[in-house]
């Protein structure tokens, strides 16, 4: 497992779409703290354009990279190794590839620029998202052998979380606007990893103050410690279910 694992990290740190990746979020982040006058300013249009950048071209690049290797996969697939092995050392090779992007490209420049928990927890909560879409990304290449479906199903899952859900709850807050729905929204929270970062990160910053009575029951929620760790394990928990989903029809699927 860790030489297949080591061989597709090489394969992945050789490829110019990752250095480009992390070279654009290194020039992103620092761009921010210089461009933006005061250091909450440029993390929050950081955490804006994060959040919709790291998902997207961490599930698209995934996806094309398990098709690409698809005849990889079947290669390997005829020596004793195990089927779980081997997707588990691409899901590594994946995670290491793109963590250690994200930790030079946002990582540093946060650390070096901010350094408050506001900051690290930016890191913490793309880190995260890496993690969850490449096995989001994983789930859609093997549910179908047809990359353009593969490729379609991981848009979907991206534009789901990054945009319709966000439509969904607005429009249901709309509706019901009368009613006290605070802690039920607060709830449906917890079903997009990508709102339960931006929340996880908002609440360490002074914007929480801006967001009325919503924001007073988030922050009561989200500056506890129980309630960060919840948070962080639901957001684990979505890294976990989509790899063992994945596992499993990787496991039965006739390749």
């Amino acid at each position: 497992m860790f030489k297949i694992t080591r061989f597709i990290v090489q394969d992945l740190l050789r490829n110019w779409i990752v250095f480009l990746y992390m070279l654009f979020l290194l020039i992103l982040s620092f761009g921010f703290f210089m461009l933006e006058g005061q250091a909450d300013k440029a993390l929050l249009g950081l955490l804006s354009l994060s959040l919709l950048v790291v998902p997207m071209i961490t599930i698209v690049f995934s996806t094309i990279y398990y098709y690409n290797m698809y005849e990889f996969i079947v290669l390997i697939l005829a020596q004793p190794l195990k089927r779980k092995t081997i997707l588990a050392s691409i899901y590594f090779g994946l995670c290491i590839a793109f963590g250690t992007a994200v930790i030079v490209g946002l990582g540093l420049p946060l650390l070096i620029m901010n350094g408050s928990t506001a900051a690290l927890m930016l890191l913490l909560v793309n880190l995260l998202l890496t993690f969850i879409f490449i096995a989001l990304a994983l789930m859609a290449g093997i549910v179908t052998r047809d990359k353009a479906k593969g490729m379609g199903l991981s848009l979907l899952f991206w534009v789901y979380f990054a945009l319709i859900f966000d439509g969904l709850v607005l429009m249901m807050m709309y509706n019901f606007s009368d009613y006290p729905i605070e802690k039920i929204v607060l709830y449906i929270t917890l079903l997009n990893p990508v709102d339960l970062g931006r929340i996880l990160v908002l609440m360490q910053t002074h914007a929480a103050a801006l967001m009325g009575y919503s924001g007073a029951v988030f922050n009561q929620f989200f500056t506890q410690t129980w309630g960060i760790v919840l948070a962080f394990v639901v957001l684990l928990l979505w890294g976990v279910l989509p790899v063992l989903f994945a596992f499993r029809l990787f496991q039965k699927k006739d390749l």
